[in-house]
């Protein structure tokens, strides 16, 4: 009887991701394509992490949301002041459930058995090793971080796991080395995981897609955008600029689109709903105004968009240090206050060029240095 090499089997990953904030189950889809295109002897599963550990759905049956939903409900009203306060509750209900948690997905892995554990979410890192590392000793575990750096403790880096970690910039690295891992546990990638669409050339010609939505070519065009669920805030941002082109990209908020379309500017405010061709609009916009979120910051940079993004007592805990980055990397403005949007937006458009040529210096290669981490991470197994 033909048996087939070891090495001619077919792997199988899991790429574990919830629904929170969106960036997370982005990146996991991302990072499917690309492996879905390169490996045909790969089966990737998308696996919701909320899903495995309250599949009788208590959560939501006690409180009418699932958690991801309260979350998303937050970040769509701006009801984020608190939350580094709630995020150490949250961690520790989650110390509080480890066993219970543990059995979940010890129970979830017993019957999937794969070839590699990717984590695409932060939290529950420790918890998730601890039940893989029990259940299937030998199968590795990677934490791929979706946010630019850490947000210590217990939030992406856990100290003290035989595991892997893949890291977005050279603060994340210091940090992991600082938690005690050693080089070969560590990969270093060029920025956050985008999808492949910001790579592929889009045969679009701008001018005259800008005249067909209204927009002068000619002139500047900043692109507003907070995320799937919009922000009052772009409310305000529309009324502050009545002379500056802006496209406004209101997600799932048809409430806030409304309020936005019955504005009267004097420059053209084109208003949009959820879309799936961010990448495209992009192409039409010189430059970025939103939240200081890892996915749209490092979207617009590797589009060619200097940014002007927000911190203050609002600001998400686990997104402040990427306000650092763009100020240390010159990549755009910093503002406090919404009051300031103006001021720098005069700023920005002046200084436009100069902030062009640092953006364009950021070269994102991240979701293909990924599948090249985890190739070496799953050969490295395999031959144990």
């Amino acid at each position: 009887m033909f048996v087939a090499p070891f090495h001619s089997m077919r792997k199988t990953l899991e790429l574990i991701y919830f629904n929170a904030g969106g960036g997370h189950r982005s990146a996991a889809l991302a990072l499917k394509e690309v492996i879905e295109n390169k490996h045909s002897d790969w089966d990737v599963t998308l696996v919701n992490l909320f899903e495995v550990i309250d599949s009788e759905r208590y959560f939501q049956k006690l409180t009418g949301f699932a958690p991801e939903d309260l979350y998303n409900l937050r970040l769509k009203k701006g009801w984020t002041l608190g939350l580094a306060t709630e995020l150490k509750v949250l961690q520790a209900i989650i110390r509080l459930s480890h066993a219970k948690i543990k059995r979940k997905l010890q129970q979830y892995w017993r019957k999937t058995r794969p070839t590699l554990v990717v984590s695409l979410v932060p939290n529950f890192n420790k918890v998730m090793w601890d039940a893989l590392h029990q259940e299937l000793p030998k199968v590795p575990y990677v934490t791929v971080m979706t946010d630019i750096a850490d947000h210590p403790p217990h939030f992406w880096i856990e100290a003290g796991q035989a595991q892997y970690l893949v890291c977005g910039s050279a603060r994340a690295m210091a940090q992991a080395c600082a938690a005690g891992y050693q080089s070969h546990q560590l990969t270093q990638t060029s920025g956050m995981i985008l999808r492949p669409a910001f790579y592929r050339t889009a045969q679009i010609d701008r001018d005259q897609v800008c005249a067909e939505l209204g927009l002068n070519p000619k002139k500047p065009t900043g692109l507003v955008m907070f995320g799937g669920n919009g922000s009052n805030q772009m409310l305000r941002i529309a009324k502050d600029l009545p002379d500056t082109q802006l496209i406004l990209v209101c997600g799932h908020n048809a409430a806030l689109a409304k309020k936005i379309e019955a504005l009267a500017p004097s420059a053209k405010h084109v208003v949009l709903g959820f879309t799936s061709e961010v990448d495209r609009i992009m192409r039409l916009s010189n430059f970025f105004i939103g939240k200081p979120g890892p996915g749209s910051l490092s979207e617009a940079i590797h589009m060619g968009l200097p940014v002007i993004t927000f911190k203050n007592a609002l600001t998400m805990p686990q997104e402040r240090y990427n306000t650092t980055w763009v100020r240390e990397n010159e990549l755009g403005i910093v503002v406090s206050s919404i009051r300031e949007i103006k001021a720098a937006t005069q700023e920005l458009i002046v200084k436009l060029p100069a902030f062009q040529e640092n953006v364009a210096r950021i070269d994102n290669r991240a979701v293909f240095e990924v599948i090249e981490a985890l190739e070496k991470i799953i050969d490295a197994s395999w031959s144990q």
